[in-house]
Order: structure tokens, then sequence, then C-alpha cells
């Protein structure tokens, strides 16, 4: 590949114009999921994935209408073309999930098929020898959330220690694509390895939120710990200047409070979309940590949004649900909170959420569809603000909304 062609990864920020973003179109995997194990995989209900895969697919020609959009699968597919990357990461895998009975039959899998069936499984019906297990190599059923087992922060990347080890394989996955295909240029980290040196750090990206190249934030909860803010704090102190980062303890439960980006998402320079019984209520406490240096000191502060004026950045909120308690849980369920930012004042999110969406269009935002921008007649190049609504029924029951279904990897700056 030429290196013109490179992705030298740059994120900056949540909102500034996005130029290329990985995503994964859920495929097989979903169908793996059974009322037996749905739990395991971490999904509250079981998706039709057909259904999933038709909205999946105006939510993706919306991203191809603003940025350049890579495939997982296809990424994969590539880096397995050499032999010492494909024996190498089936080794790994199936050394970390005790699976070494399967190395041989992987390893003499084509590319294509080897990709296809590390995302989807392996079962019996697939193999020419009988197994105890139904499954000889799980699925990956959460790999079309793909901002959740690796981020991007400022030029690097960085690979999450996830919270369950049902997920570790997307670790793997991303890690050696990040690290072997020449399409990126950056230098990949894993924060928990590199600074916990308690070794028990978890740290997810949907609970970390790059706003200004000095200030990050970040989720306290179910999914990430306090080693892992700790070892994000000893990252930001290999940086030049002056960092802040601001984490937010979240509610163990229910489910939908699993990350940041369930209850708080960037939507332009001066707005953003927030779930207030968790962000504006003090029983979650809220903690800003100046990193200078070597030096981190950190103190209370009433809440996330004080905390980003505290830095110059002075964000009014839109409320989900319209700021009603009945229709904000309810929508917050369903993603009501997550957003993801195409331009400054341009995002994409479910349209289900009637309410959310009533609430941008007060504060200034226009609702368009999905199918308007797909068919040329919303031009996303107007620069006008607005939100993107797609249809997500299906997609919102796995639990994640447009943000989590992201891994961008490179943004334009943004004029403060």
């Amino acid at each position: 590949m030429d290196s013109q062609q490179r992705i030298n990864v740059s994120i900056n920020s949540e909102i500034g114009k996005l130029q290329h973003v990985l995503v994964h179109t859920p495929g097989r995997e979903l169908e793996r999921i059974t009322p037996e194990n749905a739990h395991t995989f971490l999904f509250s209900d079981i998706l039709n994935m057909q259904v999933a895969q038709k909205e999946y697919g105006y939510f993706k020609r919306v991203l191809q209408k603003a940025a350049k959009v890579h495939e997982i699968g296809d990424l994969l597919t590539d880096i397995l073309q050499e032999e010492n990357v494909k024996y190498g990461l089936v080794d790994r895998i199936c050394r970390t999930e005790e699976k070494g009975f399967m190395a041989s039959y992987l390893k003499a899998l084509p590319a294509a098929d080897l990709s296809r069936q590390l995302i989807e499984g392996v079962y019996l019906d697939d193999i020419t020898f009988i197994n105890h297990e139904k499954s000889a190599l799980t699925p990956v059923p959460n790999l079309f959330f793909m901002r959740d087992a690796s981020f991007a922060m400022f030029d690097n990347i960085m690979i999450s220690n996830m919270a369950t080890q049902v997920r570790a394989r997307e670790c793997m996955i991303l890690d050696a694509i990040y690290n072997l295909h020449p399409l990126f240029e950056t230098k990949v980290i894993n924060p928990v390895l590199n600074y916990d040196i308690h070794g028990i750090g978890t740290v997810e990206g949907g609970d970390v939120q790059i706003i200004r190249d000095d200030v990050v934030l970040c989720g306290l909860g179910a999914r990430t710990n306090m080693h892992g803010v700790e070892a994000l704090v000893e990252h930001l102190k290999t940086k030049p200047g002056v960092k802040h980062l601001i984490f937010q303890e979240l509610p163990l439960t229910p489910d939908s409070f699993i990350h940041l980006d369930m209850v708080f998402t960037m939507l332009d320079v001066d707005k953003c979309m927030v779930y207030k019984p968790v962000i504006m209520n003090s029983a979650f406490k809220t903690f800003h940590i100046t990193v200078d240096g070597q030096k981190a000191i950190g103190k209370d502060t009433p809440d996330m949004l004080c905390a980003l004026r505290e830095v110059g950045i002075d964000l009014e909120p839109v409320y989900c649900g319209k700021g009603d308690e009945t229709f904000g849980a309810r929508e917050q369920w369903h993603s009501g909170c997550n957003f993801f930012c195409l331009a400054p004042g341009q995002f994409v999110g479910y349209g289900r959420n009637q309410h959310t969406l009533q609430a941008l269009n007060n504060a200034g935002f226009n609702v368009v569809t999905a199918a308007d921008v797909v068919n040329n007649k919303y031009d996303l190049a107007s620069g006008k603000k607005c939100i993107i609504a797609f249809e997500g029924n299906e997609l919102s029951r796995g639990g994640g909304g447009a943000r989590c279904m992201t891994m961008p990897v490179e943004r334009l700056a943004v004029d403060w």
C-alpha cells in the first residue's frame, strides 16, 4: 500500500470533521445468541440479523457520505494473507481461550474464511471432528460495538482491557490489525498493560471521550475501574503540555449505564447531550485531574459540565427525553444519549427516541432522515446543523447506539 494512503491517526475531539472510521457490519454471529447464552454474551435480548443488517446498512451509508469507512472483517482478511500473522494470531487466540485443539483447523483455512470464523465462531457443523462442546470456538457478537475494544486518543490507538473475558478476542483481533495492517500510521498502546502496576485495571472505549487536545473525559463504573483511570493518567503524563482528565462516576446498574457515552455525548462546540439524572446528580461524583509533566493534581467538582467550564469549554446541555423523568428513562435505555458526530453540529442517532429528537430540534438542530442523506435529498456539505436519524428498533436492542458502533481514527481539527 502506498504510504500516502496511510491513516495518520489523529483524534483530538469528539466532533471534528470525520475523515476515517472503522466499523463492523453485524453478521451471522448474531444468530449464535440464544436465550440460554445471551447473558454470557452481555446481551439482554436476541436480535434478528436480517433486520439489524438492514438498519445498519443505512447507518453505514450515512457514514460513507461523510468519510472513508473501513470494515474490520476486510482489514482482518488483509493481514491474515501473511502466514506468520495467521499462525501468530491463531496461536494467541487458542492459547488465551484454551482451544488448542482448534489451532490446526483454523490455520488451514484461507484468509477470508478464517477472518469470518474468528468473528462468527466455529461450530461442530463446520468441522469434521467431535468435541464435547457445541461451540468449538465461540462467536464475538459484540464486535459491531466497535468503540469498546479500542479507542483513539490523540495520535495513539489504545487497546482496551475489557471488564469481561468474553470480549477479549475482539482486543486481540484489533491489536493485530492496528499493529500489522499497512493502513495505520500510529503507535498502539494498551494502557493497562503499560501503566497499571497492579494488572487489574479495566478500561473500555465507550467510557473515554476526547473533548479537546488537552481534555479527556472518562466514565468510572461497571466497565472501567479506578485502576484503568489511573493508567490513562499515567499515559497523559507522557504527552507534552498540561492535560486534564475528568472522570465521572456512573451507576453500576442497570446495563444501560455501562459506559459514559450512554449518558453524555458531544454534539457541537457549544452543545452536548446529557442524561440529567446521572450527569446533573451530586450522588455520582465528578473528579478533575490536572496532569502537568509527572505531576497529577486532583479535585472534586460539582459536575462534569462545571469541570469543563473550568478548562474553557462552556456547553449548553440538551436533555435526553426533553428532561422528562419518564421519557428520559425510556429513551436513555435505547441509547437516547448516544450520538456520533460527522462534523461539528452534524451527528447521527436513533430515530426511535422522539422526545430527544424534539429537544434537539428545539436546540437548533434540523431533524433529517438517513434515507434523505443516502438518497442525496439532504446535503451534508451544506454545513447546516442537523441530527441524522436512522431506524434502529432492532439495533438498539443490542444495548448501544451510533457512537458505540464506530471507531473513528482520524478527524480534522476543531476551531474552538
